[in-house]
């Protein structure tokens, strides 16, 4: 299983943080997403087939991009 954790700027409300949820929750092989609205930090793990780049793309589609990796 692979996880990831990032920030999602756009988090505003717990309607926000729902819908990353349920969208992101729908994609075959994710096992679990976490959405803070306090936050805005996001959680995702995941299996096969799912990818980080397949749930990334959908998280820019529904309008809640994750923030830039710091470097």
């Amino acid at each position: 299983m692979q996880s990831k954790t990032f920030e999602v700027p756009n988090i505003s409300c717990g309607h926000c943080a729902m819908t990353i949820q349920n969208e992101v929750g729908e994609l075959e092989g994710v096992r679990r997403v976490e959405a803070d609205k306090d936050t805005r930090v996001v959680t995702v793990e995941w299996d096969v087939p799912a990818t980080w780049q397949q749930i990334e793309a959908l998280l820019v589609e529904i309008n809640y991009p994750p923030a830039p990796a710091a470097s």
